[in-house]
């Protein structure tokens, strides 16, 4: 998770809201990377689906079976589908995402009886630096009411 959390400070560097993701395959990172949907103009650039596609580049394989993702905040319904596809073998997450989550709130993905495939779920890991950068994000991003 110490990974997740760097690449989610470089997000914030970049104005991105700060979410990171990390792929381990084998006890070795394979992918990593953080929020880029303004960088991109890609609605679809969340940390995660930037780590799942070149993670699958990397091995030269669609299935991601036996790798273990690392992920700053609950993943939305978007990402927990992809990871499903992906075949992720265990998911570990920071902090809950009530507004737009879509493991442990919201859609609850994996909870679906069509849902193909449930990675292991891990939540509350490294929930505490997690949910401290995202209210920090946002907090210096509020407009101040004028007086």
């Amino acid at each position: 998770m110490t990974a997740a959390l760097a690449e989610a400070r470089a997000a914030a560097s970049r104005s991105e809201v700060p979410i990171g993701a990390v792929l381990v395959h084998g006890g070795d990172i394979i992918a990593k990377d953080g929020n880029r949907t303004r960088e991109l103009n890609d609605p679809t650039a969340h940390a995660e689906m930037l780590v799942l596609r070149a993670a699958a580049a990397a091995l030269g394989q669609e299935r991601l079976t036996g790798a273990d993702l690392y992920v700053t905040l609950e993943p939305c319904p978007m990402c927990a589908g992809a990871i499903s596809h992906a075949r992720i073998r265990r998911l570990y997450f920071g902090a809950e995402d009530p507004k737009g989550g879509g493991v442990v709130h919201g859609a609850r993905v994996f909870a679906h009886p069509t849902c193909h495939h449930r990675p292991e779920l891990y939540p509350g890991i490294g929930e505490r630096s997690s949910a401290a950068m995202l209210k920090e994000f946002f907090v210096a991003r509020r407009v101040q009411p004028s007086r």
